[in-house]
């Protein structure tokens, strides 16, 4: 049956359609600003790895499964949804959706329904689900349990300066993950609908935990664009270097520029933007990015960010090939790239499943759209595992690392209180 020919029919929707109603637990969901990819159902699956070439195994076996749905040549191409584990020990599940809710540029909203050739096109849902607006309490000490806990991991922090006054590297990002115990259901969809009202500009996403043993649902709001291809345009915004947001307007500013204007920060940033302009310059021409960061800021946090924009010498070239060349960036792994790994396997004793791997979309033309999963929590039943990491560099202070870490944490646990 997986290698029945399919088909795919389009149908256009309104440009008021909310793609989080289409969202089912078990589903994909991919949003910023109103524009994504929904997925429900399974037409086909495809998996790769493990091993370090399992992305480019995944993009060309995507490639020849969306080129063989027959379609209108008129109509959207048909979509493939993923998220890929950070660690190239995790093989890779991606899944073309039985139906896709798609909302481009310039409001178009299209539902793509891919079936075994032959078989009618499936009824429309009927669901009228609407977000709730009342949040549960503040989660209590008790039910919370760092892994590891904030001693543990100024330790780690340590270390890797250490590491890296020695010359072993230049950056290297440790993470670490907080379990909830919330006493009650989560519900994947309300903690969507929460994290898109807080954060529009954020990528809201949800996506099956496809590491094996490890279940539920994996849910985040990242601000972090990994890699765009539209046509031949290409387009990335690594993020690297943080501050704290404040309500207070002036304390706020205040915290923008001294990230903008801190060693560190900016030296973190500069790594990123390196690896970012060497790797896409090899695909592209007329690359282009300015040559000083941008502030980008969130519900919570302020980020350095740089904009990349360039066009791909061959239209061949898929999106995730970019992505495969791009994963891990220094921004969630380190520099140099395989110097970092090695001390990740050292320094990090958690195992990050799909945390600050890609997560997105592809098409049959081979455009698509993956962020980073960042700002993210395993949803599993009645508890939350939360993930939060930070960049460490020459200078970086134990403490204002756990700090990070922290108010990462809390605001995802702001969140959740509505999940």
């Amino acid at each position: 049956m997986n290698d029945a020919p399919l088909v795919a029919h389009a149908s256009p929707l309104g440009p008021a359609f909310d793609l989080l109603a289409t969202y089912r637990r078990g589903g994909f969901f991919f949003e910023r600003g109103g524009l994504g990819v929904a997925g429900s159902g399974v037409a086909r699956t495809l998996r790769a790895g493990p091993g370090p070439e399992r992305i480019l195994s995944l993009a060309r076996s995507l490639t020849e499964a969306l080129a063989r749905i027959r379609r209108d040549p008129d109509e959207p191409a048909p979509v493939a949804v993923v998220a890929i584990p950070f660690d190239d020990g995790d093989p890779i599940e991606a899944t073309i959706p039985a139906r896709t809710v798609v909302r481009r540029e310039h409001g178009r909203t299209w539902q793509v329904d891919v079936v075994a050739d032959g078989i009618g096109r499936p009824h429309a849902s009927r669901d009228r689900w609407t977000g709730r607006t009342t949040p549960h309490a503040a989660f209590e000490e008790i039910q919370l349990r760092p892994d590891p806990d904030p001693d543990e991991y100024a330790e780690a922090v340590e270390r890797a300066t250490k590491q890296i006054r020695s010359g072993k590297l230049r950056k290297v990002v440790l993470a670490r993950t907080l379990l909830v115990d919330t006493g009650r259901e989560l519900d994947p969809r309300q903690l969507l609908w929460r994290l898109r009202a807080v954060d529009p500009d954020c990528y809201a996403f949800a996506t099956p935990v496809s590491v094996p043993a490890r279940g539920g649902t994996l849910v985040g709001a990242t601000p972090e664009l990994l890699v765009r291809r539209r046509g031949d345009l290409v387009e990335a915004t690594p993020l690297a270097g943080s501050a704290p947001r404040h309500g207070d307007p002036a304390r706020d500013r205040a915290s923008a520029e001294r990230l903008f204007g801190s060693d560190k920060d900016r030296e973190e940033h500069a790594f990123v933007v390196e690896d970012v302009a060497h790797v896409i310059g090899a695909f592209c021409d007329d690359l282009e990015h300015p040559h000083e960061p941008e502030l980008l800021g969130t519900a919570n946090v302020w980020h350095l960010a740089t904009p990349f924009r360039g066009r791909v010498h061959d239209r061949q070239t898929s999106v995730l090939d970019l992505v495969a060349a791009l994963h891990p960036t220094p921004a969630v792994c380190g520099t140099p790239r395989e110097a970092a790994r090695e001390a990740l396997e050292e320094l990090e004793p958690i195992d990050r499943g799909a945390y600050s791997g890609p997560v997105g979309w592809v098409d049959a033309d081979g455009d698509g759209e993956l962020a980073i999963a960042l700002r993210c929590a395993e949803i599993t039943g009645t508890t939350a595992r939360l993930f939060a990491g930070a960049g460490i560099v020459a200078d970086s202070v134990p403490e204002a690392e756990v700090d990070e870490t922290e108010r990462k944490f809390r605001a995802l646990l702001d969140a959740l209180r509505w999940g």
